[in-house]
């Protein structure tokens, strides 16, 4: 007799989006190292998260107008600047920095993954899971950040055991981050006979 894997949620709904992607202990984008200085300043911004997101976000908009930035570097600001949009809940100007990203490097799927995070904070699940599922294809410097969101996404679909496996991997990836952890405690897996 073969067994289906079952996976349940059974504590609550999945952390409110607040709490989820944009919390300060575990933010869930995604920012791109960059060249110039003042580009390298936007990427740490971005990377640590500050206060006054409207002065940071001046600092990577000078970056792109002034650095004579090119290639990744440029489409890396981009991402930088679209991830501190997303902080402020800027979703328009973050799609459109993103969207410029992908349009200048189709290959960094930091671009898709934050899209698909700006996706999913506006309950836009299914458009979120896509751009997600094609930014993990491209090798992106933390998945992790990109599983968990999408797991947040695939729980709001009604897909547990889809949501169930990329918080494990999230958590997998990276042992130390709490958030994929906390959202596992909220899981029962059993097997079912099938047949």
């Amino acid at each position: 007799m073969s067994r289906a894997l079952i996976v349940l949620r059974f504590m609550g709904a999945a952390l409110g989006l607040s709490g989820a992607l944009w919390a300060s202990d575990g933010l869930a984008q995604v920012s791109v190292f960059s060249g110039s200085s003042l580009a390298n300043d936007c990427s740490a911004l971005a990377r640590r998260g500050v206060p006054e997101l409207r002065e940071a976000i001046n600092i990577c908009t000078i970056a792109i107008d002034h650095d004579n930035l090119t290639g990744r570097d440029l489409a890396g600001t981009y991402v930088n600047r679209g991830v501190l949009h997303l902080r402020r809940g800027d979703w328009l100007d973050a799609r459109v920095d993103f969207d410029t990203a992908t349009s200048i490097s189709p290959k960094m799927g930091e671009a898709l993954i934050n899209r698909g995070a700006s996706f999913i904070a506006q309950k836009r699940w299914a458009e979120g899971v896509s751009d997600i599922d094609r930014g993990l294809t491209l090798s992106p410097e933390e998945p992790e950040k990109a599983y968990y969101n999408r797991a947040i996404a695939k729980e709001h679909l009604d897909d547990m055991k889809g949501a169930y496996f990329d918080y494990l991997k999230a958590s997998e990836l990276a042992p130390a981050w709490a958030a994929p952890k906390a959202e596992l405690q909220r899981f029962t897996v059993a097997q079912k006979p099938v047949g």
